[in-house]
């Protein structure tokens, strides 16, 4: 084991973008495991969205990252030294952790990964710790998707967005996807089975709605907010469903963000829109991870991962996410397991 612990610290709130003095990567001792507690390696890092949201002082679902913390994330390692019998040493833990190598964690905020049969713990922790759950509980829990309906699927190529249009084609949904590169919406077609696909960056995202959505929108997963939202709800059908999981395009917004236009089409057309966060569903994870094993054993869902290795480039990486230049769900691989 290495002598010493390498730890981002979030050392003041990003202001729009996140800039490179916003958090410090620091060499500290490695700490020691209280009763009840165990030490873990990193393994895995996931980057995602709701990082930003954690590293400002809005109003939030958790306490944000307090100034000189240790940045929180979701993770993946390995236990080296255990003081509670929920752990022994070599179990696999995820959960949610910090951006540092060595980690102390409880029960309440890791568990055992479990068994996952012979699939790559890379591959286990990336569907089946955070985004899968998310697409699956956001999409059939608040949707309720019926066979012939027709599903939007904001920030479709990425780690969430991908797993709900793979969902909703497995219920018999006409699937439609919005990315931002041409590349990324021919592998949503073309690899994963969405029916159709929009390139926001290059068409105009209203007229092809009404292209691609010619009966209307039945349910919007809305990974994004602003104006993909705007254009959904014009064309959102009676007692339609708008599931909200992120809102990405607001995020590094510096200013107040208007409003959608299309805001009265809520009562118009009697529409269910409802936020939610993947912690709310914690005591169903078992439902969640039975499906999605069998689908990716099955090959109904198919995944893609952007690793990036080493802990030094966490910052680097995790702001790809917030201008589309990832490819699939963000990583960083500390050590391979």
């Amino acid at each position: 084991m290495s002598e010493t612990n390498h730890v981002w610290r979030l050392r003041k709130r990003p202001v729009g973008d996140i800039s490179d003095d916003d958090l410090s990567f620091e060499e500290e001792s490695i700490p020691e495991p209280a009763d009840g507690e165990c030490l873990f390696r990193l393994n895995y890092l996931s980057l995602d969205p709701t990082n930003r949201i954690w590293m400002s002082d809005m109003d939030q679902y958790m306490p944000p990252v307090a100034i000189d913390a240790p940045m929180r994330g979701v993770v993946c390692g390995t236990v080296i030294k255990s003081k509670n019998t929920a752990f022994k040493e070599g179990d696999i833990v995820s959960g949610i952790g910090t951006w540092a190598d060595y980690q102390v964690a409880s029960p309440e905020t890791v568990s055992p990964l479990g068994d996952i049969g012979s699939v790559p713990v890379i591959d286990a922790f990336a569907t089946l710790a955070l985004v899968g759950p998310t697409a699956y509980f956001g999409l059939l829990d608040i949707t309720e998707p019926q066979a012939g309906e027709t599903v939007v699927v904001s920030a479709a190529a990425g780690a969430v967005g991908s797993i709900v249009g793979q969902i909703a084609r497995i219920k018999g949904c006409h699937v439609v996807g919005i990315a931002g590169t041409d590349e990324k919406c021919q592998w949503i077609t073309e690899e994963l089975g969405f029916d159709q696909a929009i390139n926001y960056k290059t068409e105009n995202v209203a007229e092809a709605l009404k292209r691609t959505c010619p009966n209307g929108i039945d349910i919007y997963f809305d990974n994004v907010g602003g104006d993909i939202l705007d254009a959904c709800l014009k064309l959102m059908n009676l007692k339609g469903r708008i599931s909200t999981c992120g809102l990405i395009s607001q995020y590094n917004a510096t200013e107040d963000v208007p409003g959608p236009k299309n805001y009265p089409m809520i009562l118009m057309q009697r529409l269910k829109v409802q936020g939610f966060i993947i912690l709310d569903y914690v005591d169903r994870y078992p439902e969640a991870i039975s499906a999605l094993s069998q689908w990716l054993a099955e090959g109904k869902i198919k995944v893609r991962l952007d690793v990036i290795d080493g802990l030094e480039n966490a910052l680097d990486t995790v702001k790809k996410l917030y201008t589309g230049a990832n490819s699939g769900k963000l990583m960083i691989r500390v050590k391979n397991v």
